[in-house]
């Protein structure tokens, strides 16, 4: 059976706001594999909507990926890595213990169109060192349909980026009318979000920016285009372990999510902190924390 799951619309940085279609977490589903996020956005217009613009801010016990179908993003962070997202090329950013970044789209970008998506680490790896990845995977393609892989394996294709929990991520682009039969894991939990056109999967109807999910057991998944489509298959074994996410952090109890917190604040106060840094030569002042909500945060996953 294939779940689906639909978007919410979520404003990314205040008033003049960069709306985003947002599929995970939910209520109902706050883990495909490690996937904790996926975010949506475009295509925009620049030049009548609002540009990326989210200052330094910072995150622990997860890794973001950056994945563009248009534009360009400059991405700057506190372990010193400066960099330039693209489409097609693979950027990742493992927070580990702990990391702070920005990210805005450049001067030159007319057109901006991607994903934002994160994974949990598991207990044995988030507190690694912050570190920095970047990779293009190469097509494997055949008539009607092309693939890049760019986490895990697909296809006969393996990314050498690692992700410390077993983990896929591709996009696929399918014409009219094609039926593609997938190998998978059948110890993996998958989703599939729709960035362009109508597919179905497993018979399923997925409609543009929906995610649909498939629970372990599959050893196969068939995915048919009605139109045109851009697809991003994701997919992991079951995390097994709950987390608390609030804001930018990921921790395992309400306790370390307020001192994660409370450290960032202290760094803005005060320009040095064990855990967290900024990057260098950021255009902007970071962001300060939201206050914790009055109740306590409770695991989830």
């Amino acid at each position: 059976m294939v779940e689906i799951l639909t978007p919410r619309d979520v404003p990314l940085g205040g008033l003049r706001a960069m709306n985003v279609r947002r599929t995970l977490p939910q209520r109902q589903r706050t883990l495909i594999g490690a996937w904790c996020f996926c975010d949506h956005y475009g295509p925009d217009d620049l030049a009548s909507s609002e540009p990326m613009v989210v200052p330094p801010h910072p995150h622990t016990g997860l890794a973001t990926v950056s994945w563009l179908f248009r534009g360009e993003i400059e991405h700057r962070d506190s372990a010193g890595n400066h960099a330039m997202v693209r489409p097609g090329e693979l950027n990742l950013m493992t927070a580990g213990r702990g990391i702070s970044h920005s990210e805005y789209s450049t001067e030159q970008t007319r057109i901006l169109h991607g994903t934002q998506l994160w994974f949990a680490l598991p207990d044995s790896h988030r507190h690694v060192e912050p570190r920095f990845d970047h990779y293009t995977p190469g097509p494997v393609e055949s008539p009607g349909w092309q693939a890049r892989v760019f986490l895990g394996s697909l296809l006969g294709e393996t990314s050498p980026v690692p992700t410390y929990t077993p983990l896929l991520g591709a996009e696929i682009v399918m014409e009219p009318k094609v039926t593609l039969d997938l190998d998978v894991d059948p110890a993996f939990e998958h989703g599939l979000l729709v960035d362009t056109g109508e597919v179905t999967l497993d018979g399923k109807a997925i409609a543009r920016s929906e995610l649909g999910y498939v629970a372990p057991g599959a050893a196969g998944l068939r995915i048919s285009a009605r139109e045109a489509s851009r697809l991003l298959l994701l997919g992991g074994e079951p995390f097994g372990e709950q987390i608390v996410m609030w804001w930018n952090f990921i921790g395992r109890d309400h306790d370390e999510v307020a001192a994660y917190r409370e450290q960032w604040e202290s760094l803005l106060g005060t320009g040095s902190n064990d855990r967290f840094g900024l990057p260098e030569d950021d255009p902007l002042e970071a962001l300060h924390a939201p206050m914790l909500p009055n109740a306590r945060l409770r695991p989830r996953g």
